[in-house]
């Protein structure tokens, strides 16, 4: 049987209104038996680069992040910074 890897993204959230959480699955099966399962998580915010994330996330991203978030984000952020 051969051994195949391949990744999935279980679970996407909105995090206090500008954050996205983003959970990847790495799923190793050998035949139709799942072996392996590793869990990765990362965020992102409207400064970030959407470039690189699957269309489903930068769907979601497009979505949640208007013109009024990514403002408010950018005033929370620079009062972040000393």
């Amino acid at each position: 049987m051969a051994i195949t890897k391949s990744t999935e993204i279980p679970k996407i959230e909105v995090v206090k209104t500008w954050a996205i959480q983003v959970a990847t699955d790495t799923v190793i099966k050998e035949g139709n038996t799942e072996i392996g399962r590793s869990r990765h998580r990362h965020v992102i915010y409207p400064d970030s680069d959407i470039s690189g994330e699957s269309s489903e996330v930068q769907a979601i991203a497009n979505a949640a992040w208007t013109d009024t978030v990514k403002a408010n984000y950018k005033t929370w952020k620079e009062s972040q910074e000393v």
